[in-house]
């Protein structure tokens, strides 16, 4: 009965779906199944409640501890998700997917499910973090014995090469991040990727060599203490050559993780079923507790509010918390048992002002010095809705980097503000235009930043301009920043991996500006500042890299302003919810619903 049920549902796919194989076929008739569930439970029982059991717990429980304990296997885990770039390891930039991605792709090294060590990296296909050469030129790492692809064959170490081949092929592989590139190619013989690969028996990448199926070694242009991070990423996990097929490869990848994509579907979802060629024994970090785990994508933050509320949904993988009008919800009522089911996150995200030195006047320091001497961060944080939305920071360094300067929120100092001006030769003030993602709490904060300038004279014109080019080309191209006078950048930055390199060097660095999708946002140029990278990638140490944020704090070239928080709501249902600090959510790979 089930079966023919099944069948029948099977005949409705859309026609693109019914030439899949049988297993997947059926799978996407199951999830119509599933949906339907999903959205009859949006709807609750009576009085509009889902009939689902609260769960125990505390405010932040998940964030240094485990939220609902359990070792249960079985049920259906329930995630919902804004829209998604692309199931592809290799094409996604989207730590929400990449959170996801841990139920199907496996990397040599990936984080900890340890609560409070999150932002740690572990092994994973590899037997430990990888051996350094001592002059950090050459990193090596040794598969584990007993790892499988989904079909049942062997993982090699050639695949875990040819997965970062993919990222080089630039014409066909787009939208994910290129950090192997910048690192592994040679500037004046670039590789072009696997699909124009035209050297003797497609020896692929020279720059990464695989002696042996289970050893893989990195040779660097320079040394990168971070390249273990680089090997967490999921464009770095290992792709089957045979069953690559370029910019199609995102609608069926191969699985290396414990589950496997049955069926993907725009209207009902993804459905992810187990994988029975993942073996536990071999891996240290995903517990794999439900039998089958579906993902609702497309959803709006309140649609995505709405399922977690009702019980509808266990987990939200978008990183961006519950929406501020449900936070204002549950702040109303202190009593009301879901706050203890939210967990607080300071995310990384830091909102800044970035004065580009080679727009004028901004190319004086003295001018930039007025501008930071000015803000009022107390304002900016009441502008951005209050402390429970985002935490003033006054220091190039996020807040959860161990090992930063002194934060010592300093108030505004008008007086500052105006000896600054005297000294950069504009006493009166000057005119310039202040550059602004066009979204509601970018505009409000850059009104709120041009009244606190206009106070010394200084007269910002707020300019909106489109959030879906904001930073790819109007103000990631240098050129046209100079053009258009763009001499206040409000921007935010965050860094892919949880250490100093990752957030300073994008924005500080003179090497890391480019022409399109620039992220050096003040067009620093200092080699004094690029030595001190250079020592503090060699160092290994974070003392090295506070001295490099302490210079360029000194020039004035950015004026950090706050740093995101958002609130995590976890499902009735979820069980081992632990928070993973670096994709700002529960980690999907540990949890469970029974």
């Amino acid at each position: 009965m089930e079966n023919t049920t099944l069948e029948r549902l099977a005949s409705r796919l859309p026609a693109w779906a019914r030439g899949r194989p049988r297993r997947r076929l059926l799978a996407a008739a199951a999830i119509v199944v599933l949906i339907v569930v999903f959205a009859v439970s949006c709807g609750g029982g009576a009085g509009g409640r889902a009939d689902v059991p609260v769960v125990e717990g505390s405010a932040d429980a998940g964030v240094t501890g485990v939220r609902a304990p359990s070792d249960r296997t079985g049920g259906t885990l329930r995630v919902v998700s804004a829209e998604i770039d692309s199931l592809d390891p290799q094409r996604s930039y989207l730590p929400g997917m990449w959170n996801l991605m841990r139920l199907y792709t496996r990397t040599l090294v990936t984080y900890s499910s340890e609560p409070g060590h999150t932002d740690e990296l572990v092994p994973d296909l590899a037997t430990d973090l990888g051996t350094p050469s001592e002059d950090g030129l050459s990193w090596t790492f040794t598969l584990r014995e007993g790892v499988r692809f989904e079909n049942g064959r062997p993982i090699t170490a050639r695949d875990v090469k040819y997965g970062i081949e993919r990222s080089f092929a630039s014409e066909v592989i787009v939208g994910g991040p290129t950090y192997v590139v910048d690192l592994l190619d040679d500037p004046g013989n670039q590789y072009a990727g696997p699909y124009q690969d035209e050297s003797p028996d497609r020896l692929g990448l020279p720059s990464v060599e695989t002696p042996d199926e289970r050893t893989i070694v990195f040779r660097l242009r320079a040394p990168q203490p971070d390249l273990p991070f680089v090997m967490a990423l999921p464009s770095s996990s290992p792709v089957p050559i045979e069953a690559d097929s370029g910019a199609g490869y995102g609608s069926d990848p191969v699985s290396s993780g414990p589950y496997a994509i049955s069926s993907v579907d725009p209207a009902t979802g993804i459905l992810f079923d187990r994988n029975p060629q993942w073996d536990p024994a071999t891996d240290d970090v995903r517990t794999a507790l439900p039998d089958q785990v579906i993902v609702r994508t497309g959803l709006t933050g309140v649609e995505r509010d709405q399922a977690l509320l009702a019980g509808s949904a266990d987990l939200d993988i978008t990183g961006t918390g519950v929406q501020a009008a449900t936070t204002a919800r549950l702040a109303e009522n202190e009593d009301n048992p879901v706050r203890g089911r939210v967990d607080d996150v300071t995310t990384g995200a830091v909102r800044l002002l970035a004065l580009p030195t080679d727009v004028a006047p901004m190319d004086n320091p003295d001018c930039r010095a007025a501008v930071a001497a000015v803000i009022d961060r107390r304002a900016v944080q009441s502008t951005l809705g209050g402390a429970d939305n985002v935490v003033r920071r006054s220091q190039l360094w996020p807040r959860g980097l161990p090992g930063g300067p002194e934060d010592r929120d300093p108030r505004a100092d008008l007086d500052a503000a105006r000896a600054s001006l005297e000294a950069c030769g504009q006493p009166d003030g000057f005119a310039t235009v202040l550059a602004v993602a066009d979204t509601p709490s970018g505009v409000e904060v850059a009104d709120e930043v041009a009244a606190e300038l206009a106070e010394v004279g200084i007269r910002a014109e707020v300019r909106p301009l489109s959030a879906s080019s904001f930073y790819a080309t109007d103000i990631g191209s240098p050129g046209n920043v100079a053009a258009n006078g763009y001499g206040i950048v409000l921007a935010t930055s965050t860094a892919d991996f949880p250490t100093p390199a990752s957030f300073l060097v994008p924005l500080v660095d003179s090497r890391s500006i480019r022409s399109v999708g620039n992220t050096n946002y003040a067009r620093l140029s200092d080699p004094a500042v690029d030595a001190l990278i250079d020592q503090a990638r060699a160092a290994r140490s974070t003392d090295a890299w506070r001295e490099v944020a302490g210079t360029v704090a000194a020039a004035s070239v950015y004026v950090p302003l706050a740093e995101t928080r958002i609130q995590l709501l976890a499902g009735q249902r979820l069980r081992n919810g632990v928070v993973m600090q670096p994709y700002s959510g529960h980690d999907v790979a540990t949890a469970g619903v029974r």
